[in-house]
C-alpha cells in the first residue's frame, strides 16, 4: 500500500512517501519559513524526484491536530485538495500519537509535548508493548489520550505514573518548558536527541497505515482537524462576552 503523508501542525513541515514498510522519500524542515511556502513545494520536489504518479497513491495521511491552527488548516486543505481530485481516502492521524510514533518499541513512558502558549502543551501519554507473536512487532498503548493541559498539571499525572519508569520527552514544547519540567519532575526522565524529537512524515505514514487496517478513514470532503481547543482569537471573543 502506498501513502503519501503530510505533516504541518507544528513548527516542522514534513512530507512522506511510504510503500508499505519502505520510506520511499520524505522531505522534512525546520527553518524560518511558513507551511504555506514550503508544503506544496516539498510534495513536487518529492514527485519529482521520485518520478511518483499521484494515482499510484492509496491514501494520503495527514496530521490531522491538535497544533498550530494555522498549520493544521494548511495541512488539512492540502489533503483535502488532493483525495477530492484523486478520488482517494484520507487516514486522519492524530498528531500527538504521530510524535510518540517516532520512539517505536521503547519501553520509557513517552511524553510528547507541543508548545500550546499559556503555559499549557498538547500531550499525550504513551507506551509500546511487544506482540505476542515473534514478527507482530509492538503495539502503541495509549496511556492518555492527546489533549491541551497546563504543564503543571501534566507533570503531576507523570510523577503519579511513572514511579518506576523513565520518561522520555520529545517535540517542541521540550525547549520552552525544559526548566519547568527540571522543576516539576519527580521521576526519572530525559529528553529525545534531534534525529527523532521533532515531527516526521514518515511516522505519520506508518501510523496511518495501522489505523487504514482498523479501517479508520474519511472521504476527502468529510475531513476536518481537530483543533482541541478554541482559537486565540474565538477565546479573546468569548472573553469580550463575559
Amino acid at each position: 500500500m502506498r501513502i503519501l503523508a503530510l505533516d504541518s501542525s507544528g513548527l516542522v513541515a514534513s512530507a512522506a512517501i511510504v510503500d508499505n514498510d519502505i520510506t520511499v522519500a520524505e522531505y522534512t524542515m525546520n527553518h524560518k519559513k511558513t507551511h504555506s511556502q514550503t508544503l506544496l513545494p516539498m510534495l513536487d520536489e518529492l514527485k519529482r524526484m521520485t518520478e511518483l504518479d499521484l494515482h499510484t497513491i492509496d491514501a494520503i495521511a495527514v496530521a490531522a491536530g491538535p497544533g498550530s491552527f494555522t498549520g493544521l488548516r494548511i495541512g488539512s486543505a492540502t489533503a483535502k485538495g488532493l483525495g477530492l481530485a484523486l478520488d482517494i481516502p484520507i487516514i486522519p492521524v492524530p498528531t500527538v500519537d504521530a510524535l510518540a510514533y517516532n520512539l517505536y518499541g521503547s519501553d520509557k513512558l513517552i511524553c510528547p509535548i507541543m508548545d500550546a502558549r499559556r503555559d499549557q502543551v498538547y500531550t499525550g501519554l504513551y507506551t509500546f508493548r511487544k506482540g505476542t507473536d515473534i514478527d507482530a512487532g509492538y503495539q502503541m498503548v495509549v496511556l492518555e489520550r492527546q489533549c491541551a493541559v497546563d504543564i503543571a498539571q501534566l507533570a503531576g499525572r507523570i510523577n503519579e505514573l511513572a514511579a518506576d519508569t523513565e520518561v522520555l520527552f520529545l517535540g517542541d514544547g521540550v525547549s520552552v518548558y525544559r526548566e519547568k519540567i527540571a522543576g516539576l519532575i519527580n521521576v526519572k526522565y530525559s529528553f529525545a536527541p534531534a534525529c527523532c524529537n521533532r515531527q516526521r512524515a514518515s511516522c505519520v505514514a506508518a501510523l496511518g497505515l495501522t489505523l487504514y487496517q482498523k479501517g479508520i478513514m474519511e472521504t476527502a470532503a468529510e475531513h476536518a482537524p481537530e483543533y482541541l481547543r478554541l482559537s486565540q482569537a474565538e477565546r479573546e471573543r468569548t472573553a469580550k462576552k463575559e
